[in-house]
Parts: structure tokens; sequence; C-alpha cells
């Protein structure tokens, strides 16, 4: 009986522990994993969330929960709550998922960004309204960075003796680019490993029992 309590214990400590393993794998491994089905579906929905898709994160969860045994679905309700936050750009519910989760919060910035996105790209769901607004917020957005872009090539060049007004854009355009590739490139690499960090916390802080 002692020993088939252990093996209780230590398969219920595998299942939620198994995600630092499963992280590795790729998104086909882990919809085809059917021994840790609650650990995988719930990565799966944690990566849909990087991509914005809460549609796709709500989904994933929801099979991590009717895989998970009881003991093991608050912690994945909790981790859900903390995706889906990020994936629908509600920045005071993701600081408050993670609260609730017990896990490392966003910082300052990393919520001022959520913030940004949430205006210049809202849900689905958020209507509308919000979507048109998002579209002029770009617009104004792109064009204040092309004139920065501009300023500081065409600042540049006068003090090295001058530019073509041709020149002068094509290289504000390009650095522009560079730069809004730049900060999209680091802030999803952020983004990504925060959120890998909080699901293996997640798992550390899960029930034993």
């Amino acid at each position: 009986m002692a020993k088939q309590q252990r093996a209780i214990r230590i398969e219920q400590k595998s299942q939620l522990a198994a995600m630092q393993a499963l992280e590795s794998r790729t998104d086909e491994e882990l919809e085809a994993e059917t021994r840790y089905r609650a650990a995988a579906q719930s990565i799966l929905g944690a990566r849909a969330a990087e991509r914005y898709d809460a549609k796709k994160a709500r989904a994933h969860f929801q099979k991590a929960l009717a895989a998970a045994r009881p003991q093991e679905r608050l912690q994945i309700r909790r981790m859900a709550d903390v995706s889906l936050a990020m994936a629908e750009r509600r920045a005071d519910d993701l600081k408050a998922a993670t609260e609730k989760l017990g896990v490392q919060g966003p910082t300052k910035w990393q919520l001022r960004g959520l913030r940004v996105i949430g205006l210049v790209a809202p849900p689905a769901s958020a209507g509308m309204l919000a979507r048109v607004r998002g579209i002029v917020v770009a617009i104004l957005a792109i064009v204040a960075l092309l004139g920065l872009g501009f300023g500081i090539i065409e600042g540049i060049g006068q003090a090295a003796g001058g530019i073509s007004l041709d020149l002068a854009i094509f290289y504000g355009l390009l650095l522009s680019f560079i730069a809004v590739g730049a900060a999209v490139m680091l802030g999803r690499r952020r983004q990504k490993a925060a959120l890998a960090r909080r699901r293996e916390q997640a798992a550390a802080g899960a029930p034993r029992r």
C-alpha cells in the first residue's frame, strides 16, 4: 500500500514538473503527447498567447484542464489566466494573474509595452471602434518614426557636409525599419523568455500531494 501511494505521488509530481522537459519540443510533438497531455497542452496554450492568439490559447488550456488531475487544475487555470491576459493585451489583468500564480510579475516596461500593443493592435473582442483607433494610432506612429529617422539622417548628413534629399529619405526609411525590426525581435525574445520562466516557476510551485 505504501509503495502504491509513493508511485501515485511521483506520478502526480511529474505532470506539471514535466513542463521543463517538454519546452524544447515542437508544437507537433506536443500535440502528439499523451502521457503528459496536461503539461503539453499548457505549453501550447502559452505559445499561442505569445502570438497573441487568444482563441487557440483558450482552446489548448481547456484541453489541459480536461486532462489534468483535480489537484493540478487550479495551477493550470492560473497559468491560463496569465497567458490569456497576455494574448488579449490586458496589462492590469496580467499583473494580477501573475501575483495569483505566485511567479515573478512583468516589469513596468513590459506592462507599458503591452498597453501600447493593445492600443495599436487590439484583440478581436475589443470591437470595431477600438480597431479603427488602433489603425489611426499605428499610422501616426509610423509617420512619426519615419520623420525621426529622416531627421537623424538629415542632421548627420548636414554635419558631414550635406546630403541629397533622396539619400536622406532612403537612409531615413532604412534606419526606421532597422530600429523597428530590432525592437520587435528583442521584445519578442524577452517576452518568450519571461513566459517560459513563469511556466517553470508555476510548475515548481504546483501542489505535490
